[in-house]
Protein backbone atom coordinates (compact mmCIF):
# COMPACT_ATOMS: atom_id res chain seq x y z
CA UNK A 1 0.00 0.00 0.00
CA UNK A 2 1.21 3.50 -0.84
CA UNK A 3 -0.32 6.39 1.11
CA UNK A 4 0.78 10.01 1.30
CA UNK A 5 -1.33 11.68 3.99
CA UNK A 6 -0.51 15.38 4.06
CA UNK A 7 -1.75 17.93 6.56
CA UNK A 8 -2.13 20.62 3.92
CA UNK A 9 -1.68 21.34 0.24
CA UNK A 10 0.63 24.34 0.36
CA UNK A 11 2.98 26.02 2.78
CA UNK A 12 3.18 29.79 3.03
CA UNK A 13 5.36 30.96 0.18
CA UNK A 14 4.95 27.79 -1.88
CA UNK A 15 4.23 28.47 -5.53
CA UNK A 16 3.11 24.91 -6.27
CA UNK A 17 0.69 22.54 -4.57
CA UNK A 18 2.27 19.79 -2.45
CA UNK A 19 5.61 21.52 -2.91
CA UNK A 20 7.06 20.40 0.41
CA UNK A 21 6.46 16.74 -0.52
CA UNK A 22 7.53 16.86 -4.17
CA UNK A 23 10.79 15.00 -3.59
CA UNK A 24 9.08 11.99 -2.00
CA UNK A 25 6.08 11.97 -4.34
CA UNK A 26 8.11 12.28 -7.54
CA UNK A 27 10.52 9.59 -6.37
CA UNK A 28 7.53 7.30 -5.97
CA UNK A 29 6.25 8.24 -9.44
CA UNK A 30 9.62 7.37 -10.93
CA UNK A 31 9.92 4.07 -9.07
CA UNK A 32 6.43 3.00 -10.16
CA UNK A 33 6.54 4.49 -13.68
CA UNK A 34 3.44 6.58 -12.98
CA UNK A 35 2.54 9.01 -15.75
CA UNK A 36 -1.05 9.93 -14.88
CA UNK A 37 -3.42 10.38 -11.97
CA UNK A 38 -7.13 10.82 -11.27
CA UNK A 39 -8.07 13.82 -9.15
CA UNK A 40 -11.04 13.60 -6.77
CA UNK A 41 -11.84 17.31 -6.27
CA UNK A 42 -15.22 17.07 -4.50
CA UNK A 43 -13.96 18.90 -1.39
CA UNK A 44 -13.38 22.05 -3.44
CA UNK A 45 -16.51 24.19 -3.21
CA UNK A 46 -15.28 27.55 -4.57
CA UNK A 47 -12.44 26.36 -6.81
CA UNK A 48 -12.66 25.32 -10.46
CA UNK A 49 -11.97 21.58 -10.61
CA UNK A 50 -10.34 21.63 -14.03
CA UNK A 51 -8.08 24.49 -12.99
CA UNK A 52 -6.98 22.49 -9.94
CA UNK A 53 -6.23 19.47 -12.14
CA UNK A 54 -4.10 21.60 -14.45
CA UNK A 55 -2.27 23.14 -11.50
CA UNK A 56 -1.44 19.70 -10.13
CA UNK A 57 -0.45 18.46 -13.58
CA UNK A 58 2.03 21.28 -13.93
CA UNK A 59 3.39 20.84 -10.41
CA UNK A 60 3.74 17.06 -10.42
CA UNK A 61 4.82 16.54 -14.02
CA UNK A 62 2.21 13.89 -14.83
CA UNK A 63 -1.15 13.93 -16.60
CA UNK A 64 -3.98 14.75 -14.15
CA UNK A 65 -7.65 14.36 -15.03
CA UNK A 66 -10.56 15.27 -12.78
CA UNK A 67 -12.97 12.46 -12.01
CA UNK A 68 -16.01 14.67 -12.61
CA UNK A 69 -15.51 14.15 -16.35
CA UNK A 70 -15.89 10.37 -16.02
CA UNK A 71 -19.25 8.99 -17.09
CA UNK A 72 -18.85 6.23 -14.52
CA UNK A 73 -16.59 7.49 -11.70
CA UNK A 74 -15.86 4.01 -10.36
CA UNK A 75 -14.40 3.01 -13.73
CA UNK A 76 -12.01 5.96 -13.59
CA UNK A 77 -10.72 4.64 -10.27
CA UNK A 78 -10.40 1.13 -11.67
CA UNK A 79 -8.19 2.48 -14.47
CA UNK A 80 -6.19 4.95 -12.35
CA UNK A 81 -2.43 4.77 -11.95
CA UNK A 82 -2.62 7.12 -8.96
CA UNK A 83 -5.39 8.76 -6.92
CA UNK A 84 -5.16 12.40 -5.80
CA UNK A 85 -7.71 13.62 -3.26
CA UNK A 86 -7.85 17.37 -2.77
CA UNK A 87 -8.33 19.40 0.36
CA UNK A 88 -11.37 21.57 0.94
CA UNK A 89 -14.50 20.70 2.88
CA UNK A 90 -14.27 17.20 4.36
CA UNK A 91 -18.02 16.80 4.84
CA UNK A 92 -18.72 17.53 1.18
CA UNK A 93 -15.93 15.26 0.03
CA UNK A 94 -16.99 12.29 2.13
CA UNK A 95 -20.64 12.67 1.16
CA UNK A 96 -19.75 12.74 -2.53
CA UNK A 97 -17.50 9.69 -2.22
CA UNK A 98 -20.48 7.79 -0.86
CA UNK A 99 -23.00 9.24 -3.32
CA UNK A 100 -20.76 8.47 -6.31
CA UNK A 101 -20.18 4.90 -5.13
CA UNK A 102 -16.44 5.41 -4.76
CA UNK A 103 -15.72 4.10 -1.26
CA UNK A 104 -15.24 0.45 -2.21
CA UNK A 105 -13.54 1.15 -5.57
CA UNK A 106 -10.94 3.37 -3.89
CA UNK A 107 -10.42 0.86 -1.09
CA UNK A 108 -9.90 -1.96 -3.58
CA UNK A 109 -7.63 0.10 -5.80
CA UNK A 110 -5.35 1.04 -2.91
CA UNK A 111 -5.40 -2.23 -0.99
CA UNK A 112 -5.59 -4.81 -3.78
CA UNK A 113 -3.93 -3.13 -6.77
CA UNK A 114 -1.61 -0.96 -4.67
CA UNK A 115 -2.62 2.23 -6.49
CA UNK A 116 -0.92 5.15 -4.69
CA UNK A 117 -3.24 7.46 -2.75
CA UNK A 118 -2.17 11.06 -2.17
CA UNK A 119 -4.55 13.06 0.01
CA UNK A 120 -4.12 16.41 1.68
CA UNK A 121 -6.26 18.16 4.29
CA UNK A 122 -9.77 16.81 3.60
CA UNK A 123 -8.17 14.13 1.43
CA UNK A 124 -6.12 13.11 4.44
CA UNK A 125 -9.20 13.11 6.70
CA UNK A 126 -11.20 10.73 4.51
CA UNK A 127 -8.35 8.21 4.41
CA UNK A 128 -8.99 7.45 8.10
CA UNK A 129 -11.84 5.39 9.60
CA UNK A 130 -14.15 8.41 9.89
CA UNK A 131 -14.26 12.18 9.50
CA UNK A 132 -15.08 12.81 13.16
CA UNK A 133 -11.75 14.64 13.66
CA UNK A 134 -12.10 17.10 10.78
CA UNK A 135 -11.95 20.83 11.48
CA UNK A 136 -14.58 21.64 8.84
CA UNK A 137 -18.21 22.65 9.08
CA UNK A 138 -20.93 20.16 8.02
CA UNK A 139 -22.18 22.32 5.16
CA UNK A 140 -24.78 19.79 3.99
CA UNK A 141 -27.83 18.56 5.87
CA UNK A 142 -27.16 15.00 4.75
CA UNK A 143 -23.78 13.92 6.13
CA UNK A 144 -21.88 10.64 6.44
CA UNK A 145 -19.22 9.94 9.06
CA UNK A 146 -17.58 6.63 8.05
CA UNK A 147 -14.79 7.18 5.53
CA UNK A 148 -12.27 5.10 3.56
CA UNK A 149 -10.40 3.58 6.51
CA UNK A 150 -7.15 3.16 4.56
CA UNK A 151 -5.21 4.40 7.57
CA UNK A 152 -6.45 2.85 10.84
CA UNK A 153 -6.06 5.85 13.19
CA UNK A 154 -7.93 9.15 13.22
CA UNK A 155 -5.93 12.17 11.99
CA UNK A 156 -6.40 15.85 12.72
CA UNK A 157 -4.72 17.84 9.91
CA UNK A 158 -3.86 21.54 10.10
CA UNK A 159 -3.13 20.96 13.80
CA UNK A 160 -2.14 24.04 15.75
CA UNK A 161 -1.47 24.33 19.46
CA UNK A 162 -1.10 28.11 19.56
CA UNK A 163 -3.36 30.11 21.87
CA UNK A 164 -4.90 32.99 19.95
CA UNK A 165 -5.22 36.15 21.97
CA UNK A 166 -8.85 37.05 22.64
CA UNK A 167 -10.20 33.64 21.55
CA UNK A 168 -12.44 32.32 24.31
CA UNK A 169 -13.51 29.06 22.66
CA UNK A 170 -11.92 25.66 23.12
CA UNK A 171 -8.40 25.12 21.83
CA UNK A 172 -7.64 22.40 19.30
CA UNK A 173 -6.11 20.32 22.09
CA UNK A 174 -9.31 20.59 24.09
CA UNK A 175 -11.47 19.58 21.14
CA UNK A 176 -9.36 16.52 20.40
CA UNK A 177 -9.34 15.63 24.10
CA UNK A 178 -13.15 15.75 23.99
CA UNK A 179 -13.11 13.29 21.10
CA UNK A 180 -10.86 10.93 23.04
CA UNK A 181 -13.05 11.21 26.14
CA UNK A 182 -16.13 10.24 24.15
CA UNK A 183 -14.16 7.54 22.25
CA UNK A 184 -11.65 6.28 24.85
CA UNK A 185 -10.52 3.32 22.75
CA UNK A 186 -9.43 5.56 19.86
CA UNK A 187 -6.34 7.69 19.29
CA UNK A 188 -5.79 10.83 17.21
CA UNK A 189 -2.64 11.81 15.33
CA UNK A 190 -2.31 15.59 15.08
CA UNK A 191 -0.37 16.76 12.01
CA UNK A 192 0.99 20.29 11.83
CA UNK A 193 1.24 22.24 8.57
CA UNK A 194 3.95 21.00 6.23
CA UNK A 195 3.95 17.45 7.57
CA UNK A 196 2.82 14.06 6.37
CA UNK A 197 2.57 10.37 7.13
CA UNK A 198 3.85 8.09 4.39
CA UNK A 199 2.92 4.42 4.13
CA UNK A 200 5.04 2.54 1.61
CA UNK A 201 4.48 -1.19 1.53
CA UNK A 202 4.48 -2.16 5.18
CA UNK A 203 6.52 0.80 6.42
CA UNK A 204 5.18 3.98 8.02
CA UNK A 205 7.35 7.09 8.15
CA UNK A 206 6.86 10.74 9.09
CA UNK A 207 8.16 13.89 7.43
CA UNK A 208 7.94 17.55 8.39
CA UNK A 209 9.21 20.31 6.13
CA UNK A 210 9.63 22.49 9.22
CA UNK A 211 11.32 19.86 11.35
CA UNK A 212 8.36 19.78 13.73
CA UNK A 213 6.87 16.73 15.38
CA UNK A 214 3.37 15.32 15.50
CA UNK A 215 1.24 14.69 18.57
CA UNK A 216 -0.67 11.60 19.63
CA UNK A 217 -3.80 12.05 21.74
CA UNK A 218 -5.08 9.16 23.88
CA UNK A 219 -7.69 9.30 26.61
CA UNK A 220 -6.20 9.18 30.08
CA UNK A 221 -2.61 9.52 28.83
CA UNK A 222 -0.37 12.55 28.62
CA UNK A 223 -0.23 14.00 25.11
CA UNK A 224 3.30 14.00 23.76
CA UNK A 225 5.12 15.14 20.64
CA UNK A 226 7.13 12.76 18.47
CA UNK A 227 9.53 13.00 15.55
CA UNK A 228 9.16 9.47 14.21
CA UNK A 229 6.39 6.93 13.91
CA UNK A 230 7.67 4.50 16.53
CA UNK A 231 5.18 6.21 18.83
CA UNK A 232 2.44 4.61 16.72
CA UNK A 233 3.68 1.06 17.16
CA UNK A 234 0.78 -1.01 18.45
CA UNK A 235 -1.76 1.40 16.92
CA UNK A 236 -1.07 0.62 13.26
CA UNK A 237 -0.25 -2.60 11.38
CA UNK A 238 2.89 -1.12 9.83
CA UNK A 239 6.59 -1.17 10.58
CA UNK A 240 7.08 2.23 12.20
CA UNK A 241 10.34 4.01 11.41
Amino acid sequence: MELFLLSNGKLSGDSQPLGYAHEQIKAMFSARNITSAVLIPYALIRTDWDAKALELEDALGIKVGSIHHAGVPSEAIEQAQCILVSGGNTWMLNQMLHEKGLIVPVQRAVREREVPYIGWSAGCNVATPSIRTTNDMPVRNSVVLPALGLFPVQINPHYIDAHISGHMGETRDERIAEFCAVNPSESVVALREGSMLHVSGNKLSYYSAKGEGFKVFRHGLETQEYQDTRALSGLVPFQCI
